[in-house]
């Protein structure tokens, strides 16, 4: 079993998989005919189906992210189901929900949230898992994204809590206590240099921010406070090196920014706005 276990690493690592060995106990996770956890140094082959971990291992080796291969990935407090029409959710947007959690004290509260660019609806999933008296609407411009969110939701049993919809932020007509997202931000050189794993198996449309990364947030600035009632939030995150340039677009709006938050790396991540 040593053998077999150390060619399948080599293999990942001869194609330059940062991570092969957790990559490998991920897969076989997967191939295993049991569900109890996999530990490598009691592993027998006959637990695995050797078939399908072969195929697996081809689909890694092609730099397809594991999250898509096993279509799940792991967000806040819980697994969401995923593919190659919704961006993988990341650490570092877990932010946008602790941020919700500083601002609101009382999870009680019947709020009206919007999440704007929904995806998964990881997001809007885990703030109706914090805020269960909460009604969220969840909107997107993708079509597949949209029967991806519509799947988590079923999957989370949170129909009656969150509502789904194909729609443009500029044609919604209600207005919110609390309005988060996590808009495409890359810019062009930024795509152009992106890993296989995400260039080439996470859609575009969720992360291209535009030539310079900047696009939804000129939109937000114009939009957002259209949908926020009085004394509400609207929390967002943004790129690399963008809070100069995001504060610049919305400081002709009547938002104020009361809080930026860094991410594990130091990195400014998350805008908090107030309604004036």
């Amino acid at each position: 079993m040593n053998d077999f276990l150390n060619k399948s690493i080599l293999k990942l690592k001869n194609k330059n998989i940062p991570n092969p060995e957790l990559d490998l106990k991920l897969l076989l996770q997967e191939a295993s005919f049991s569900k109890k956890e996999i530990i490598l140094s009691n592993l027998k082959i006959e637990d695995i189906n050797l078939k399908y971990l072969d195929k697996l291992i081809s689909k890694r080796l092609s730099r397809k992210p594991i999250s898509k291969i096993i279509k799940k990935k792991y967000f806040w407090k819980s697994a969401f189901y995923v593919n190659s029409y919704v961006l993988d959710p990341r650490p570092e947007t877990e932010l946008i929900i602790e941020e919700v959690l500083y601002n609101i004290k009382d999870k009680n509260q019947k709020l009206k949230i919007l999440d704007v660019g929904t995806g998964s609806a990881c997001i809007a999933i885990s703030l109706a898992n914090e805020f269960k008296n909460s009604k969220i609407t969840a909107i997107d411009i993708s079509k597949n994204a949209i029967e991806v969110a519509k799947k988590n939701v079923k999957l989370h049993n949170l129909s009656n809590q969150i509502t789904i919809k194909r729609l443009k932020l500029a044609d919604l007509r209600q207005k919110f206590d609390i309005i988060i997202s996590n808009p495409p931000y890359i810019n062009q050189k930024e795509y152009n240099k992106l890993q296989p794993e995400i260039k080439k198996f996470e859609p575009r449309v969720a992360l291209f921010g535009g030539k310079d990364g900047l696009r939804f947030y000129r939109l937000f600035a114009k939009e957002i406070e259209k949908k926020m009632k009085k004394k509400s939030i609207f929390i967002c995150e943004i790129g690399h090196k963008q809070l100069s340039s995001c504060k610049k677009i919305f400081s002709n709006s009547n938002l104020i920014l009361k809080k930026i938050s860094k991410d594990i790396n130091k990195i400014d991540r998350t805008l908090t706005f107030f309604k004036i």
